[in-house]
């Protein structure tokens, strides 16, 4: 029997992605239609500048780049040159959960996340930076050191792809309140400085410590949260009866209920606010994916598009 594509990923369908990535930015300047462009730019700093050399002023060169110590010690105009620094590595982070292993109208969240995970891995790559991750369940964490070869990006497709496909309903796991402070400590001793970081979650068990963790590593580094939600967290159907689980028990919910889907709704909106209120502590951006819509539109309209490069006559 064929696996369905939305309850587990397989390599293949990872892999088709990669052409997908082509246009993609990750980078600060943004199009106008992207979720990064004004305020949310100004949290990612992009690549550094490294010194080059100082010379003579040249007609057309910036006014700005003057050094006016040089300039007034010498008689002449100098100029220092910079040049952007080539290697930002990144660190995809993706959650595979049973707290993930969840869907209500398209999409598993966990599928989502390998999915938008696989395009920001095949984009980076391309852009000439190292790309690695850590992914991670309830049990294990298995890591990609960042490397750049199309051999890390495929060993980050096979680990996706374990992880996800270890995820059933029928699965016993014990859940651990911390397991996502776990990881993120990891994190940090991968991402020393001048990482990209993006996190592909949906932060459930976060508590004042992950707070803590994800100031320090932003400190440091670009941070992107790709907050994965299912639709029902927003706007839950009175009509529908939803069956939750922590990955040992299940249980009914009767939706038809103001007070139940209020209590229900409460607890996604407290997730969300929170982590909204880190969004103006941290320097970090908050991006929301949809497990209710195909991953690629929305990480198009998330982060934006490059423009076609003229070709050169």
């Amino acid at each position: 029997m064929k696996e369905d594509p939305r309850i587990h990923v397989n390599r293949a369908h990872l892999r088709s992605l990669g052409e997908a990535a082509r246009g993609l930015s990750f980078l600060p300047t943004q199009s106008s239609g992207s979720v990064l462009n004004g305020r949310h730019a100004s949290h990612l700093r992009g690549r550094g500048l490294n010194f080059e050399e100082m010379r003579g002023y040249q007609p057309g060169d910036d006014i700005r780049s003057i050094d006016w110590k040089a300039t007034a010690r010498t008689g002449k105009a100098h100029v220092r040159v910079f040049t952007e620094e080539r290697d930002r590595p990144a660190l995809l982070v993706v959650d595979q959960r049973m707290s993930m292993f969840f869907g209500t109208r398209l999409n598993l969240k966990s599928v989502t996340a390998a999915e938008a995970a696989t395009i920001a891995a095949f984009r980076v790559l391309e852009s000439g930076d190292r790309v690695g991750g850590i992914v991670f369940d309830d049990d294990r964490q298995l890591e990609v050191a960042p490397r750049r070869s199309g051999s890390a990006l495929e060993a980050l497709i096979d680990v996706m792809t374990t992880m996800n496909n270890g995820l059933h309903a029928d699965r016993l796991v014990e859940k651990t309140p911390a397991r996502l402070n776990d990881i993120l400590k990891s994190v940090s001793r991968i991402a020393h400085h001048d990482h990209l970081v993006i996190i592909f979650s949906d932060f459930d068990g976060i508590d004042e410590s992950t707070h803590h963790r994800l100031s320090d590593i932003a400190r440091h580094n670009d941070l992107i949260l790709m907050v994965t939600i299912d639709p029902i967290a927003l706007n839950l159907d009175a009509e529908h009866v939803a069956v939750l689980g922590d990955g040992d028990m299940q249980a009914e919910i009767d939706l038809s209920s103001d007070r139940i889907r209020a209590q229900v709704a409460a607890v996604s909106e407290r997730r969300l606010a929170r982590i909204t209120d880190w969004q103006t502590e941290i320097n970090l951006s908050l991006l929301p994916l949809s497990a209710g819509e195909e991953t690629l539109p929305q990480i198009r309209r998330l982060m934006g598009s490059l423009a076609p490069r003229s070709r050169a006559r």
